[in-house]
């Protein structure tokens, strides 16, 4: 089983409904994501609704380095486990953001770097002004992201490969838009299934309303935490 690297995602603005989803799923995942629904309705207290479980914080920071230096400070309070930033943010402000991190010693969050969203195509980037494919601008953001600091990178399954290729096993990558076969992709376009993200290179697998909105969460995510290690023991993976 595979639990530990499973990352259950709670989108809700709902302390009750978020408290509630955690507690029953701590036992059977790694860790707890929560957003921006969440720190918005009730900014860092809300690490309360993971239940005592790590806490993956995802923000996405993304403005000038002092000001993401000064919020990852404010964080350090109450360390969470993981903590989002937004790649195109740049060189200095991943650099200021670890070096605001660093000051929490071995408490300090791991910090992932977000290159392209899961939601978004090449046609989406290119109403943006980036002409690259997703691959070619996950690459690009993903090597100075990891050069400025950054632990890890959040990325699709389809990138994984060109990513391990690139830079190793090193980098720590939480893959999102996790989808187990038959389920819907709702608004996610870059989509792949626990087995086949775990094959391709995957440490962490965020999963969200596969999850939260099967009829048992707990049993939906304890099949996909087993799919996990299945593909994982068949790939012969040790990380």
């Amino acid at each position: 089983m595979q639990s530990s690297r499973l990352i259950a995602a709670i989108d809700t603005a709902e302390a009750i409904q978020a408290t509630r989803l955690a507690a029953m799923l701590r036992p059977h995942v790694g860790l707890i994501k929560l957003g921006l629904e969440a720190f918005c309705a009730q900014g860092p207290g809300c690490l309360d609704w993971a239940a005592g479980a790590p806490v993956f914080l995802d923000l996405k920071l993304h403005d000038i380095p002092n000001t993401v230096a000064g919020a990852v400070r404010a964080l350090l309070r109450r360390p969470p486990a993981m903590l989002t930033l937004h790649a195109q943010g740049g060189p200095a402000m991943i650099a200021a953001a670890r070096m605001a991190a660093d000051a929490a010693g071995a408490a300090r969050p791991m910090l992932l770097a977000v290159t392209v969203l899961t939601s978004l195509t090449g046609a989406d980037l290119a109403a943006t002004g980036v002409m690259a494919t997703p691959r070619e601008q996950v690459l690009r953001l993903a090597g100075m992201a990891l050069e400025a600091g950054a632990d890890g990178l959040v990325c699709s399954a389809a990138e994984i490969g060109a990513i391990r290729a690139a830079f190793g096993a090193q980098p720590i990558l939480v893959v999102p838009g996790i989808r187990p076969a038959g389920s819907a992709l709702d608004d996610q376009a870059r989509t792949a299934t626990p087995e086949a993200a775990m094959a391709a290179g995957a440490d962490y697998l965020v999963v969200g309303r596969p999850i939260t909105q099967a009829a048992d969460p707990a049993a939906a995510a304890l099949a996909i935490a087993s799919a996990m290690g299945a593909a994982m023991g068949s790939a012969g993976a040790g990380r």
